[in-house]
């Protein structure tokens, strides 16, 4: 998986945000209780700032390696409830 990660370009960084995405449209939120890279209360913290609707499973940080269905099963709901809704 490594070797498959490409680095991020610099321009990235010129990007502007006038308003971020999770300010006003829902938004879900898969905490991979058992990863390593990003501390889970620090997952929790950001889940709860963007408001989103959180899922937590034990899994890695490529929790969509470890947990893929749990992931899959994230994202259907959040496709049903998006849907099922208009904004």
């Amino acid at each position: 998986m490594a070797n498959s990660q490409l680095p991020w370009g610099v321009s990235a960084l010129e990007g502007a945000v006038t308003e971020a995405a999770w300010r006003s449209k829902p938004s879900w939120y898969l905490v991979a209780t058992d990863d390593r890279m990003i501390p889970p209360p620090a997952q929790q913290f950001m889940s709860k700032r963007a408001g989103s609707t959180v899922v937590e499973v034990n899994g890695s940080h490529a929790v969509y390696v470890s947990r893929p269905e749990a992931v899959a099963t994230l994202i259907k709901n959040a496709a049903k409830a998006v849907k099922s809704t208009a904004y």
